[in-house]
């Protein structure tokens, strides 16, 4: 029989992906102590792997698919198949990305700078390699964690380090002075992979379904009666991915009318919906949009 080696990335990614594979049709379950969960598809396996680690054991052949950052791809030069990029900033706030980072009241303020000065980071190659392109001479040391620590401490002259809104980084006097990359999660595939056909089509079934719950997130179903008097007011009122859906009622006076909208906008919009002559709304939620 055959069977996909799934990789769900362990750490601050995990129950969002955990999650997005729920709402494609996939459940994975697992106990705190375990790293191979349970899901209930026969012809796929799983196992927890560190972000960090997880483009490793992707382009060696351990693991056919895996969930990672671009960062850790780059970071470890990983020979992988970009299969899709699933962008969680479609439901956050903002695109993670690695900035470098100072103490407020460092003299420092652009990259140029750090000419001869230390800096802590996480993504060791990617920094150095960063700099080294742009000819600056810097000595990188690896992080254990806690990296924002160790330029308030005057350990080092700076860090590389990820944000999203950059608050924590301003909560401790720290200061941005340039940014080296944006990333997201990343679907990405063994090459020996995704050249067997097998597992290509089911890689390429994940990816679709994966997409489809993405796109639904934090949209909802909108349906409504609207007479035919009313349509063109309603009709000029409504989102849609395209153009939303009218059938004829059995009376023929009456349409229903159907389409998708975010979930930020509803409340607002069913009011306004109500004046222009809609009637018997129903909202209710999407699990995928394919």
């Amino acid at each position: 029989m055959n069977v996909l080696k799934i990789g769900i990335p362990k750490g601050s990614l995990e129950n969002n992906t955990v999650d997005l594979f729920k709402r494609a049709g996939w459940r994975i379950s697992y106990d705190s102590r375990s790293y191979f969960p349970d899901i209930d598809d026969p012809e796929i396996t799983c196992s927890l792997v560190r972000a960090q680690e997880m483009s490793r054991y992707v382009e060696d052949g351990h693991l056919d698919m895996g969930l990672t950052g671009i960062d850790w791809i780059q970071e470890n030069s990983s020979d992988v198949v970009a299969v899709q990029d699933l962008v969680y900033s479609k439901v956050s706030t903002r695109q993670a990305r690695w900035v470098l980072v100072v103490r407020d009241d460092s003299p420092y303020k652009s990259i140029e700078d750090m000419e001869g000065k230390s800096i802590s980071t996480e993504l060791v190659n990617f920094t150095k390699k960063y700099f080294a392109e742009r000819n600056i001479n810097v000595h990188v040391e690896f992080s254990w964690g806690a990296t924002e620590a160790k330029v308030v401490e005057g350990l080092v002259d700076a860090v590389v380090e990820v944000t999203e809104t950059g608050s924590t980084i301003r909560a401790n006097k720290l200061r941005i002075i340039h940014d080296l990359m944006k990333t997201n999660t990343q679907l990405i595939a063994n090459r020996t992979a995704w050249n067997d056909s097998w597992k290509r089509k089911k890689i390429e079934q994940i990816r679709t379904l994966l997409m489809g719950s993405l796109l639904a997130m934090g949209k909802v179903g909108l349906k409504m009666n609207v007479s035919q008097e009313n349509l063109a007011r309603v009709m000029s009122l409504l989102p849609s991915l395209k153009e939303p859906t009218v059938s004829n009622l059995f009376s023929g006076e009456w349409l229903a009318v159907e389409t998708i909208a975010d979930a930020g906008i509803v409340r607002d919009l069913i009011p306004v919906l109500l004046e222009a002559g809609a009637q018997g709304i129903i909202e209710y939620p999407l699990n995928k949009v394919i």
